[in-house]
């Protein structure tokens, strides 16, 4: 099958034809319709996340059709529509998972970092961490709710924004566009500072309070910020434009380093800083719901199979707004 890895020697992507895999008995083959283009993959590629498998293949936002199963799968069917997201597995026995917080589990894996992901014609996925989707679903158009949406609803759901709040978001890509939509459905108010002019003009088509610069200061303290870019030297300013008692939560994997912060402007008056990591199984179905119930939908630039590297570095550059989607 056609394949994109990832060297585990350098920081490059190569094309490759690899055998179809064959799913574990607890797991799906999926033939893969859609797969979403994530900063997170670049990380994986620039090896900005070490290694963790070698000549890896990314893409961790994935539709699919179930073309095979393990031997253990009972309950899904072939011909169904699934889609798959960055939480492989977990061990279901640690303290975190007993607790129902199984993103913190220290034996979790990972889809495209762990286990080769979405950039290829076929994938394996565990039948307990697939999300059932049905046949109405767009695949290019909800590819991009696999992991940008369901980490922005988390991001939201830790970021203590209260009814009616300010929410400032920094970054704007595909999860910045998604967050946004539900806050507004939420009834917050919604500034966002963004790098990049298209990705400005897509916050201006949105309902938004204010659209500025990465750096630009909100028309008022914000009650609550998300941090979606990966630039460390966000976060001063963050929690400068934070208003007493606000929170700063962080969404991304990996960010630069952080600057030296002046603690009495920057979390003095009890000023939160927070990060997320990963998501819970429960974080997936929820978001889904809503997203289908508020009518959520991803703005998408689809890019063919062969154009993956292209995809990478629009993603890379700022060039493109909204959700980068694989086709196949």
């Amino acid at each position: 099958m056609r394949a994109w890895c990832a060297s585990s020697i350098s920081s490059t992507l190569e094309r490759a034809e690899i055998p179809v895999p064959t799913p574990e008995p607890d797991e799906l083959l999926l033939r893969v319709e859609a797969c979403g283009v994530c900063r997170t993959d670049l990380h994986v590629i620039d090896h900005d996340l070490p290694p963790h498998r070698a000549d890896v293949v990314p893409g961790h936002q994935i539709i699919g059709i179930v073309e095979a199963r393990g031997a253990a799968v009972r309950r899904i069917e072939l011909g169904e529509r699934l889609g798959a997201a960055w939480l492989r597995r977990t061990c279901g026995s640690c303290r975190w998972c007993r607790a129902g917080r199984e993103n913190l589990c220290p034996d979790s894996l990972y889809t495209g970092w762990d286990a080769d992901g979405g950039f290829a014609d076929y994938v394996t996925v565990p039948a307990g961490f697939a999300y059932p989707l049905g046949e109405r679903v767009e695949p290019v158009q909800t590819a991009p709710l696999l992991c940008a949406g369901i980490i922005g609803y988390r991001a939201l759901s830790r970021s203590m924004l209260p009814p009616g709040g300010r929410l400032g978001i920094y970054g704007f890509g595909s999860s910045g566009h998604l967050t946004a939509q539900l806050a507004l459905a939420a009834g917050a108010r919604v500034c966002v500072m963004t790098r990049g002019e298209p990705n400005r003009r897509l916050a201006r088509r949105l309902d938004v309070e204010f659209v500025g610069d990465a750096f630009a200061d909100p028309p008022a303290p914000l009650d609550a910020a998300i941090i979606f870019a990966p630039a460390g030297d966000l976060v001063p300013a963050a929690l400068q434009a934070t208003r007493r008692g606000g929170t700063v939560t962080i969404a991304g994997i990996h960010m630069s380093d952080l600057p030296s912060m002046q603690y009495q402007g920057s979390l003095f008056y009890e000023r939160d800083l927070r990060s997320v990591t990963a998501n819970t199984r429960a974080d997936g179905a929820a978001f889904l719901g809503l997203a289908e119930r508020l009518g959520i939908h991803a703005q998408v630039t689809p890019y063919r199979f062969q154009d993956l590297p292209v995809a990478l570095e629009d993603l890379r550059r700022g060039r493109a707004s909204g959700s980068l989607v694989l086709t196949f």
